[in-house]
């Protein structure tokens, strides 16, 4: 009997070790063109197929210089992915910070369209932020999964606020605005309520010249209630430092916007809650339940309990380096986050371990993470079971 009890044992450990989540290369650096690979952004399509994205830097990991937007094809729920597909190549300038989303709500597109929506900028960003430079804001649309994309949108007069010389009279506003860019992740689209169908971006922007500790830095979103023919700026958000900002829908018409805090004299997120679509925030703090090291994160709403958005939230949760990428998550629209999965952790405290990464919903209990891995070597994507 032990020696049966014994086998069996063995047996489920075996089956338990074959279970745990496997992380797949998507993107390696050096590989197909680019030197380096950055900030991935992923998405679901009404027939169950992700499109994940990222930024190839051609020569090398710096954040300005040749950087193309690339894109990745899985039909089988990121067991493998298609070879490289270049989205957005802005000759020999920037452009980045991948923010795609599906509109399932136009009636001109009952099979559904995606946006692209992303950045393009001609000097670095400490450039920018000091008035030598110009960020702005684009979008593309496909109807074919992906496979082909309109030609560029710019919207940076719509959602954009930078003052310019009056040889760029659309550009000419009483703000200030230098720096900017989007989320970078997923963009979402409401899905009931008063502003079902509202396409909502997070969003940062610099205001004015440089200032001390990054105050000059806050976050905010823009959206469209017309499928993209026109867009509205959300307030930003009222805490200095505020940055890098990724968005979810809560329940009653509401949004939760969750920001990192460039400052980083308090090392956790920055929560903005709104209770009208992400137009204004009706309250801001620091979650010190959602530690930070000065990265970014990524939240998703995957359900709804008692009828209460079920979110979750990624991040590298540590106060001092980009490590212990951590997948929480809350029954209660983001008061609390009861439930933590470990998706990576550095054995050996290697630098930048787990870095920036992006959630997907893959089925009812499943959960994807397309995140950066190994100092930058690789963003990979792993699938977890959230319900366990």
């Amino acid at each position: 009997m032990l020696h049966l009890l014994l086998i069996i044992s063995v047996f489920l450990t075996a089956l338990q070790a074959v279970a745990q989540p496997t992380d797949v290369p998507v993107f390696t650096s050096g590989e197909e063109g680019h030197k380096s690979y950055r900030i991935p952004a992923i998405i679901s399509l009404p027939n169950g197929d992700l499109l994940a994205f990222a930024e190839g830097r051609v020569h090398g990991a710096a954040d300005f210089g040749d950087v193309n937007i690339v894109l990745k094809h899985s039909s089988d729920k990121g067991t493998t992915w298609s070879r490289l597909q270049t989205v957005i190549d802005y000759d020999s300038l920037q452009a980045g910070n991948a923010a795609p989303v599906v509109d399932l709500t136009d009636p001109l597109y009952p099979k559904g369209r995606i946006f692209l929506f992303y950045n393009t900028g001609n000097a670095h960003e400490h450039e920018v932020r000091s008035g030598k430079g110009l960020r702005e804001v684009w979008y593309v649309t496909s109807t074919d999964n992906g496979q082909t994309w309109s030609a560029p949108v710019n919207i940076t007069a719509q959602v954009h606020r930078p003052k310019m010389p009056s040889a760029h009279p659309a550009y000419n506003f009483e703000e200030d605005w230098r720096s900017y860019a989007n989320t970078p992740g997923h963009a979402i689209q409401f899905a009931e309520g008063q502003y079902k169908g509202r396409i909502f971006v997070a969003a940062n922007h610099s205001a004015g010249p440089p200032r001390h500790n990054f105050e000059d830095y806050a976050a905010h979103g823009f959206y469209t209630d017309t499928h993209g023919k026109t867009f509205k700026l959300s307030e930003a958000v009222p805490e200095p430092g505020s940055n890098e900002a990724t968005a979810a829908e809560l329940s009653k018409g509401r949004l939760l916007l969750n920001s990192r805090n460039q400052q980083g004299d308090v090392r956790a997120r920055i929560v903005s809650v709104s209770n009208d679509g992400g137009a204004t925030w009706d309250s801001t703090y620091f979650d010190k339940q959602l530690p930070d090291p000065v990265n970014q994160g990524s939240i998703l709403r995957v359900g709804k309990k008692n009828g209460q958005a079920i979110l979750a939230f990624s991040n590298a949760a540590d106060t001092q380096h980009r490590d212990n990428l951590t997948l929480r998550i809350s029954f209660d629209e983001g008061r609390t986050w009861p439930r933590k999965f470990v998706i990576a952790k550095s054995p050996n405290g290697e630098k930048d371990y787990a870095a920036y990464s992006d959630l997907v919903k893959t089925g009812k209990k499943e959960i994807g993470v397309l995140y950066e891995k190994n100092g930058y070597a690789q963003i990979v994507f792993t699938t977890l079971n959230w319900k366990k």
